[in-house]
């Protein structure tokens, strides 16, 4: 039974090419909802307001994050790689 559902959920999974894709995509649903929230809250602190006013700020700050980590990642990943050490396979 359990052979079948690891095979169930295997074969949902997005191919390895997807991950350039999907990994700044989730990152910048996670990173934009988390600074939105923290920069409404010291702006209009929590308020009624502030469930009115976050979704808002995270739709816009989303619609920057995304692309921006599309276009950043690539060079921060050479970055660090430059500072970083990196493991040896053995």
């Amino acid at each position: 039974m359990r052979a079948l559902s690891d095979k169930v959920l295997k074969s949902r999974k997005l191919p390895p090419s997807y991950n350039a894709l999907v990994m700044p995509f989730v990152l910048s649903i996670l990173m934009s909802c988390i600074v939105s929230a923290v920069s409404t809250l010291i702006n209009a602190g929590w308020t009624t307001g502030f469930v009115a006013t976050w979704p808002y700020a995270w739709g816009a700050s989303w619609l920057v994050a995304f692309p921006s980590l599309l276009l950043v990642l690539p060079i921060v990943r050479r970055i660090v790689a430059a500072i970083v050490d990196q493991p040896t396979s053995s």
